[in-house]
């Protein structure tokens, strides 16, 4: 989700499913003051909702962001006809040890 769409989000009240892990850390104050200007600016976001939902914004530019490295495996083929290559750079592994993960964190949702 880009940072756009969050906003969009926040005033539609939309709320997305939560693990029952909890990750406590310590804001630079001025971050922590802009976190708690959204929440007063959009009334029903809690200070912790605000973090979650910009972390998630983060974290999808990152895996956009990480770079596209050409194996000599070809995949596919585009629309000219030309090969696509698989990509050996850190987007895959990032993307399987996130799968891993949420298998993971979902099994202990599902314990409790």
């Amino acid at each position: 989700m880009r940072i756009k769409e969050l906003i969009k989000d926040w005033q539609k009240k939309a709320a997305a499913r939560r693990t029952i892990e909890e990750y406590a850390v310590h804001l630079p104050l001025h971050d922590a003051a802009r976190i708690h200007a959204l929440a007063e600016m959009f009334p029903g976001r809690r200070p912790e909702d605000i973090i979650t939902d910009l972390l998630s914004a983060a974290l999808d530019e990152l895996e956009g962001a990480l770079p596209y490295v050409p194996g000599h495996r070809v995949i596919a083929e585009d629309d000219h006809n030309d090969p696509i290559y698989e990509d050996t750079g850190p987007t895959p592994r990032l993307v399987a040890l996130a799968r891993k993960y949420e298998r993971e964190l979902g099994r202990l949702k599902d314990k409790n």
